[in-house]
């Protein structure tokens, strides 16, 4: 592990073999050599990577109630190794983002920050606190969405996976090499026929001897394609054991197995510097010993994406500062009828507005940390945050889109393909209607999921 002093102290200049293309084969791209799409024009500046204070990592015209001004110790340490990635990232997101290519080597290079434990007690790594978790979470997202999705399902669903119904074996085999990005894990839930109810899912996995056979299809997964391992969820045909049979359960799979076939998604307009996979698997055959002890029904399942749900909500904070700063520095440096635009009358209003928006979701994400600080969290909650969040994200993304103008379709202006990836934060980890049934729920008293 990099000493949290010098986190950075291993370079990452430039794509090693590993990256993903479209094919979703693991090596090097034919296009390395093409030039950015990133020109002098761009109107936006990059965030300042050696930033290391409060003020200077969240200006006040960002943080009206001076939320994060008294962040410190580990927590600030934490939040500064995220901002730091943005010198490295910053320069080639949009040349990845174009082409839709995975630098999978990312992963890597936030387990050389400490980045992916996702606030997880790892052996041998820091356990970030709830706050200093959602600020690496906002800190990424505000670089790349592709980028905090990467300890989304690294470290959050996959790793989380591990850690909270693993063996104390499958623990001490995959804890170090996911905490580190040596190996790189999907988090294999959805279905083709089964996203919002998931709990209804179809794929099987039938005892056969000492084996598990899994048979069924996955779709929209992380790291499912050209990876090492897939935490797959899967209903158990175990007639033998009346208590697990027809419970679901989840069983680490090595994509490498005959039976697993996993093809890259095609056609995104969001996350493109990330993979989603569909997978099939045919009779792919695992030991018993795969099979993840703790996790014993959905209930099982549903801890680890409770767990996640309120980094969504930091993350869609991090898509939305990063519009909103883009807005604002558009507006003081582009002159329009003789004047800058930020004199205009209209201009601060709407930038006024912008961050009243975005004040309220800091107080959530702020309320949310709190929260699960004192264990006292409920799923409801997060999910309000998360429902919240987005639809205010999407707010504020489309109104910095709309303020730059002819600029704002631009990718090297930045709010176009945040504006775009905030749409898959929308939807995943629990579509905004799911989440609002789940608040809906805890209000009446009445479920309406059925």
């Amino acid at each position: 592990m990099t000493s949290m002093n010098n986190p950075g102290s291993t370079s990452w200049d430039a794509p090693a073999p590993g990256h993903i293309s479209l094919g979703g084969n693991p090596g090097p791209s034919e296009e390395d050599g093409r030039d950015s799409v990133v020109t002098d024009r761009a109107v936006v500046s990059a965030p300042d990577p050696a930033a290391a204070t409060p003020a200077e990592l969240l200006p006040a015209a960002a943080d009206h109630y001076s939320l994060f001004q008294d962040v410190s110790g580990e927590d600030l340490r934490a939040w500064a190794d995220a901002r730091s990635l943005a010198a490295e990232v910053l320069p080639r997101i949009n040349d990845w983002w174009d082409r839709g290519e995975y630098p999978i080597e990312l992963i890597a290079r936030l387990g050389e920050l400490d980045l992916l434990t996702d606030g997880l007690d790892v052996p041998g790594h820091r356990t970030l606190s709830p706050l200093a978790t959602g600020l690496v979470n906002m800190e990424l997202s505000r670089i790349d969405g592709s980028v905090g999705t990467m300890v989304g399902v690294q470290g959050g669903l996959a790793l989380r996976s591990i850690m909270l119904l693993g063996s104390e074996e499958q623990k001490q085999r995959w804890a170090e090499p996911l905490a580190t990005g040596t190996e790189h894990a999907a988090f294999a839930l959805t279905e083709p026929d089964h996203g919002s109810d998931s709990v209804s899912l179809e794929t099987v996995a039938r005892r056969d001897g000492e084996n598990w056979v899994l048979t069924g299809q996955k779709r929209w997964i992380g790291n499912g394609a050209g990876c090492d391992l897939s935490v797959v969820w899967a209903r158990v045909d175990d007639p033998a054991d009346e208590k697990l049979h027809g419970q679901v359960s989840g069983f680490l799979v090595d994509q490498s197995l005959p039976g697993y076939e996993a093809e890259v998604i095609r056609g995104k307009v969001a996350l493109r510097a990330i993979h989603q996979a569909h997978i099939t698997m045919t009779d792919v055959r695992i030991p018993l010993d795969r099979r993840l002890p703790g996790a014993r029904s959905f209930k099982d399942t549903s801890k680890v994406l409770f767990a996640t749900r309120a980094g969504v909500a930091w993350g869609a904070l991090g898509h939305a500062l990063a519009c909103y700063e883009s807005a604002l520095e558009h507006a003081q440096k582009r002159i329009q009828f003789g004047r800058p635009l930020a004199k205009a009358q209209h201009i601060q209003v709407r930038l006024a507005s912008m961050l009243q928006t975005l004040t309220s979701m800091q107080l959530h994400c702020v309320r949310l940390a709190e929260l699960e600080a004192a264990g006292t969290i409920r799923p409801e909650q997060a999910s309000l945050a998360k429902v919240h969040n987005t639809r205010a994200a999407r707010e504020i993304a489309s109104d910095a889109r709309d303020m730059l103008g002819g600029s704002g379709i631009l990718l090297e202006n930045r709010v176009v393909r945040h504006r775009s990836d905030i749409e898959a934060l929308h939807t995943y980890e629990g579509t905004d209607t799911m989440q609002s049934l789940i608040v809906g729920r805890s209000i009446t008293g009445v479920s309406a999921f059925a």
